[in-house]
């Protein structure tokens, strides 16, 4: 199992290279500072990939 913890992960690049990493099937931890929301919307989109967020 590969696990990928993605700092600025709720926004840009962040969260590119977090649904990216969802895509080839890797596990994603998602740290933000302020924009919770934004973080869960692409939580989970990277759940929606069957990889755990």
């Amino acid at each position: 199992m590969s696990v990928l913890l993605v700092t600025g992960g709720s926004r840009g690049i962040g969260a590119g290279v977090a649904r990216s990493a969802a895509e080839r099937g890797w596990h994603v931890g998602i740290n933000y500072t302020s924009n919770e929301e934004s973080a869960q919307d692409v939580a989970a989109s990277v759940r929606a990939q069957r990889v755990k967020a």
